[in-house]
């Protein structure tokens, strides 16, 4: 595309997509350049990366196989100024779930990306031996990475810096657990920043592809540059730092204030309150082993952890716990030790794993082991009692490597206990194969529908939680210009909290488009919604309204119902484990459940809300028409 002044200073702005397409099979390369109304459509992200998967992939592939197809898409704003606009999406077939994967990550690689002329890149097929894609610019190489094959990321971190002769280089890269097949295996970029859930990072190692590594020379720039410069302004004079929790505690702010609400995870879920909760706080980590505030590219929050213990060779470099790790691998296995959590978090980096479905896996396994179905001969004499930080830091090692019981749980817990039997799926907790993140529906019952309807199995960032559903009020709520004006009771869940959950879903599902973070943007942060949107198009010279941008969130996770509906599933996979059905053991919240009746129709209040037939929970061609999605016919 090109010719007159004004379409390359369209493309400058970055507002027609740049695709780099890569065959590692052939060792080929092409470029795509999307239009701008495809662009407009999706705006990047999770939208853009549904649609390129549900154009170019077939139903049925396998997942760790060849023809599987992994996407890394920027957004129209990724790379720019604004706090909170660093973050890009991963998406494929899941090779833990069978359908939808999606994972979003901050950090410095999707800017990076974007500075080199790319807005996204799909890899297909699979290399005859281990390689690295070197992207500098429009310069695309295809290295070999033998001797960073089988090595944890710190290494090949330096390793790479070194060959390419440059500490500015940012570095993607699946981990030791990729390379063996871990089907909750993570992606990282620069240490820290993951792409944690759905298991990407086994379908990268399936393809032989240990890292994609960028360096760019040309951000990109706004449009209108004044216009955009409004937007910055509004955050720095509305955005406080030194009052911000996600600055001064980061997410590991949520232990204690989930433990106060009976909520916390506990015990494979069994409780709701964790008698070492204080130990593994947030406000513990910052008195004792909190060295740094970091930061993703061009954001003030800074709500990254870095800690640091010299005696047991904790490095900062690989970051802190973020609240997911400290739940997964303490509360929810019954462990109070926060130097241990601290060298499972640095683990979890050097391997490349997803904190959640790690911790969730070795606590699947410590009921399995109180009740039996484990035993010392299978776990190799691990004593795998609730409590023993030593035993989950050394299945950590085995779930990496896949040795011993590792093998097993490196499939993720609803395979394990197909496997094991015995009753030990009442004791697998997941939504279509993912493990439940560290958030109880059982006290926040909208986060019920979250759980059960995402299209990545369970996942806590499908939308706001229902104490943020408590705070709406009519005078200048942030959600206002929604219609979301009326408190609502987070132990309700009814058609009122079916609307606000399908609302702040196209909301969250917009910042996934768009590459925003859930941490600046409202309703969790000062960030508001005009302008966030005066910020896009400032970049882009659109006149996008507050309805297009909505329809761009609804668009996005349309099109990911459509992918799981081809790979069949259906309303039996938008369900909840058994446990969510009954009592919370413990806390202020003892007693608390879900009904399944009650939850049953807000199911299908929210199919009906959403355009999805009630009985198939199919999306209708009417809702397809009024999204303007054209999708075919074998989907």
């Amino acid at each position: 595309m090109g010719g007159t002044d004004t379409e390359e200073a369209a493309m400058a702005a970055g507002i027609t997509a740049k695709i780099l397409h890569v065959d590692l099979t052939t060792r080929q390369t092409r470029t795509e350049e999307l239009p701008e109304a495809v662009v407009r459509k999706y705006l990047g992200g999770g939208a853009l990366a549904a649609h390129l998967l549900l154009r170019d992939m077939p139903a049925g592939v396998d997942p760790l196989g060849p023809d599987n197809v992994l996407v890394l898409m920027t957004s129209v704003i990724n790379g720019l100024s604004l706090s909170g606009t660093n973050r890009y999406t991963a998406a494929a077939k899941s090779p833990l779930t069978g359908g939808y994967g999606e994972s979003e990550a901050g950090g410095w690689w999707g800017p990076e990306l974007r500075a080199a002329g790319w807005d996204g890149i799909t890899v297909r097929g699979r290399a005859a031996a281990p390689v690295y894609l070197w992207i500098r610019d429009d310069r695309v190489e295809f290295r070999d990475a033998a001797a960073y094959w089988g090595t944890l990321t710190g290494e090949v971190q330096e390793g790479i810096e070194r060959e390419l002769g440059d500490k500015r280089v940012r570095v993607l890269q699946t981990g030791v657990a990729g390379e063996r097949g871990v089907r909750f295996a993570a992606l990282v970029n620069q240490l820290k920043h993951f792409h944690g859930r759905g298991g990407l990072g086994a379908v990268m190692g399936a393809k032989n592809l240990k890292a994609i590594v960028v360096r760019g020379t040309k951000p990109p720039i706004a449009m209108d540059k004044d216009r955009a410069k409004g937007s910055l302004v509004w955050f720095r004079e509305h955005y406080d730092r030194s009052k911000d929790r996600f600055h001064q505690l980061g997410s590991a702010s949520a232990v204690l204030a989930l433990e106060a609400s009976g909520i916390l995870p506990t015990r494979n879920f069994r409780d709701g309150s964790f008698e070492g909760a204080r130990d593994i706080s947030g406000q513990e980590m910052a008195r004792t082993i909190l060295v740094n505030r970091g930061t993703c590219y061009a954001c003030a929050v800074a709500c990254k952890r870095e800690v640091e213990i010299p005696a047991e060779g904790v490095e900062r470099k690989y970051g802190g716990p973020e609240y997911e790790t400290l739940a997964a691998s303490g509360s929810l296995c019954g462990v109070n030790d926060l130097h241990a959590l601290a060298r499972i978090n640095q683990l979890y980096a050097q391997y490349v794993l997803d904190s959640i479905s790690t911790g969730a896996t070795i606590a699947f396994a410590m009921e399995c082991y109180e009740h039996g179905i484990l035993t010392p001969k299978d776990t190799g004499g691990l004593e795998l009692v609730w409590g023993n930080a030593a035993a989950v830091e050394q299945m950590v090692h085995r779930i990496g490597r896949r040795e011993g019981l590792g093998e097993l749980l490196g499939e993720g817990v609803k395979r394990a206990a197909a496997r094991l039997g015995r009753g030990a799926e009442r004791f697998a907790l997941h939504v279509k194969g993912q493990e439940l993140p560290m958030h109880d529906p059982r006290g926040k019952k909208g986060l019920a529908l979250a759980y059960a309807l995402s299209p990545t199995g369970a996942d806590h960032m499908e939308a706001p939680h229902d104490p943020l559903y408590a705070g709406f009020h009519s005078q200048g709520h942030p959600m206002g210009p929604l219609g979301l004006i009326e408190p609502l009771d987070p132990l309700t869940l009814d058609a009122r909290k079916v609307r606000a959950f399908f609302v702040t879903q196209q909301v969250w599902s917009a910042y996934n488009s768009v590459g925003m973070c859930d941490f600046v943007g409202a309703p969790l942060n000062g960030l508001e919604l005009q302008p966030w949107l005066d910020y896009i198009n400032a970049v882009t010279g659109w006149n996008m309204s507050l309805y297009e941008l909505m329809k761009v969130g609804e668009r996005n996770n349309t099109l990911a119902r459509l992918f799981n509906c081809r790979e069949g599933f259906g309303p039996g996979d938008d369900v909840l484990p058994q446990r969510l059905h009954e009592g919370i053991g413990n806390g202020v919240l003892k007693g608390q459940s879900i009904d399944p009746t009650e939850f049953l129709a807000a199911r299908r209040t929210y199919y009906e809300m959403a355009g999805w037939d009630p009985e198939t929970g199919r999306p209708t061609a009417s809702k397809l028409a009024e999204l303007g999605l054209d999708v075919p016919a074998a989907t």
